[in-house]
């Protein structure tokens, strides 16, 4: 099936809207890669969506991946309301147009291109490689105005 990879991501956000960054930190055995990025007017949603999407674009092989998150949004959506929302024609359970479809869309579609085990951790909470991915989201912020 291929590599298992290990992949922290998160989101930030000055203002919510507001600029935004996401970070992550991706890592296969002894190999660690970090990736960051930003944009001047965004959501903390959309930034913690983006982190999981710009990693999974990375991978070029089917693999086994744990994707750990701070964000129950992303790993309740992913898991759990994406199946309703497709169902439903991409509506909530109030009818609703889903927030953030086009990246819904981008994620389901990379998620099930790989075998993908979906945590969650308490952000800010000492966790070593979340706190990482942290620090790369905030540094995406802070380069947009480099």
């Amino acid at each position: 099936m291929g590599k298992k990879i290990y992949i922290y991501t998160d989101g930030a956000c000055r203002g919510n809207p507001g600029p935004g960054g996401w970070g992550a930190l991706l890592k296969y055995e002894n190999y660690t890669k970090e990736i960051k990025g930003g944009s001047l007017l965004t959501t903390n949603n959309i930034m913690e969506l983006t982190a999981v999407i710009e990693s999974l674009n990375l991978l070029k092989f089917k693999s086994k991946v744990v994707v750990t998150t701070d964000s129950a949004y992303v790993k309740n959506g992913i898991t759990t309301w994406i199946h309703n929302w497709k169902l439903k024609g991409w509506k909530t359970a109030s009818k609703k147009p889903v927030k953030n479809k086009e990246l819904w869309m981008k994620l389901d579609t990379l998620s099930s291109k790989h075998d993908i085990l979906w945590k969650w951790v308490k952000g800010h909470s000492g966790n070593p490689d979340n706190d990482k991915a942290d620090s790369l989201a905030n540094q995406g912020i802070d380069d947009l105005y480099l």
